[in-house]
């Protein structure tokens, strides 16, 4: 290993940096009912409970 294999990682390194900024400038912001329904707690409580109600169906299966 040579001292410009240090180079090329380091600009590797910058080049997959301005990769990810890039894909998080392109990302789709949520739209405003999203935002309020990740904000609405009731909502979030119903989405809580029915995610475990899937999970003990997929484990009640699997002990089957």
């Amino acid at each position: 290993m040579n001292q410009h294999d240090g180079i090329r990682n380091i600009s590797e390194g910058i080049d997959l940096m301005n990769d990810t900024e890039r894909s998080i400038a392109e990302a789709p912001l949520p739209t405003a009912a999203t935002l309020r329904l990740r904000k609405n707690v009731p909502y979030q409580v119903l989405r809580f409970i029915a995610f475990n109600i899937r999970m003990l169906k997929m484990v009640r299966k699997a002990h089957h």
